[in-house]
């Protein structure tokens, strides 16, 4: 038989002791690079439930008490890295301050309250037997500056993911789809001459012709959720005087991709329609879905959840498993002078995590 009041009383204790780790992360500043000091406190809070630690540079990550290799597993994901504050705050960004029912302090909302609500999460069923589900929990760092030494260096220590929920601030609503991120060169090649006389080749007028393309081509997959791919040219460069007919010609072209592409299939309709040389800065930044009929997402909708395409990357884009974004908080406050997140957000976020899960893991 269950005890409810039992449930109830872990619940309420993690709670409490949630909020105040979250206190402890505020107050240590954690920078994107520079998160060491928050992976100790995070090590040493996980490590006084006794649970087994494992930690990469600045990532800490867990299994949960029965781990079965026979079972699948699924990833608990959130990040302690934080942005550096903006000449907007008038608080101190690394005192945590609680009024009219309001945590204030950098990294309060993005992420701190999906992850210790995460952390929460975890260590509620952590040592439950019988799970369908194994549980890896992996707070990771970097997260803010797309870094490659955050979850993207721990996952082959992983092992393999089943899915993945990732903690962001989307005020408890499923980001079922992530936009990705294609960045890229182009370099128009002409041939240089005296601008006086009817000589070279110039790379300007070669690189106009490619961005009209760029500015007028429409892919014909449409996402539902996120509508047509967009593609901007941001930034161009040629020339280096008057007189000079231009040899090269440089432009940077920025791409919000969805999920009816992948970022190979993107880049391959673009070599074969410009003459430019085409060089990805990176293609780790891929566009994430999961199905709508997937059991989490209906575990979600069952509460009343709404899902939504999120604009925004996270970490999700480095995962090549299904992935749902959702957490306590709210995405416009991220970044924002005077940071905060409501008291009652994270604990409504550690109760509906729990909830979310529970169809799933319980038998």
């Amino acid at each position: 038989m269950i005890n409810n009041s039992a449930i109830s009383v872990k619940i309420d204790e993690l709670k409490q002791s949630s909020l105040e780790l979250l206190k402890q992360l505020i107050a240590t500043p954690s920078f994107s690079k520079e998160e060491n000091q928050t992976a100790d406190i995070i090590d040493a809070y996980l490590s006084s439930f006794n649970v087994k630690t494992n930690r990469l540079k600045n990532n800490i990550w867990a299994f949960n008490l029965h781990f079965d290799k026979n079972k699948p597993t699924v990833l608990l994901n959130s990040h302690h890295d934080t942005v550096r504050p903006n000449p907007g705050y008038t608080r101190d960004p690394f005192l945590p301050t609680v009024e009219d029912g309001k945590l204030f302090g950098l990294g309060s909302n993005d992420a701190g309250g999906c992850l210790v609500a995460l952390i929460a999460t975890f260590l509620y069923y952590y040592d439950q037997p019988d799970l369908n589900y194994n549980l890896c929990l992996a707070a990771t760092a970097e997260e803010e500056i797309s870094g490659t030494n955050g979850l993207e260096l721990i996952l082959p220590e992983l092992g393999e993911i089943e899915f993945g929920i990732v903690g962001e601030p989307t005020l408890m609503d499923l980001a079922i789809a992530e936009k990705g991120l294609l960045v890229i060169d182009c370099i128009a090649n002409g041939v240089a001459g005296h601008a006086a006389r009817d000589e070279g080749d110039n790379a300007i007028y070669k690189a106009l012709k490619d961005i009209e393309w760029f500015k007028n081509y429409q892919f014909p997959k449409i996402s539902e959720l996120f509508g047509a791919i967009k593609m901007s040219v941001t930034l161009i460069e040629a020339g280096s005087q008057h007189n000079v007919v231009p040899a090269t010609c440089k432009f940077t072209v920025d791409i919000r991709v969805t999920d009816a592409y992948t970022i190979e299939e993107i880049l391959e309709v673009i070599n074969k329609n410009v003459s430019s040389e085409v060089l990805p800065r990176s293609t780790r930044l891929k566009p994430s879905s999961i199905s709508p009929n997937h059991p989490i997402v209906l575990s979600g909708l069952a509460m009343g959840k709404k899902t939504y395409g999120s604009p925004t990357t996270s970490d999700q884009a480095l995962l090549n498993v299904p992935s749902v974004k959702v957490g306590p908080g709210f995405s416009g406050r991220s970044h924002s002078a005077d940071e905060y997140i409501y008291l009652e957000e994270i604990y409504k976020g550690i109760e509906d995590y729990i909830k979310l899960l529970n169809p799933l893991l319980s038998k």
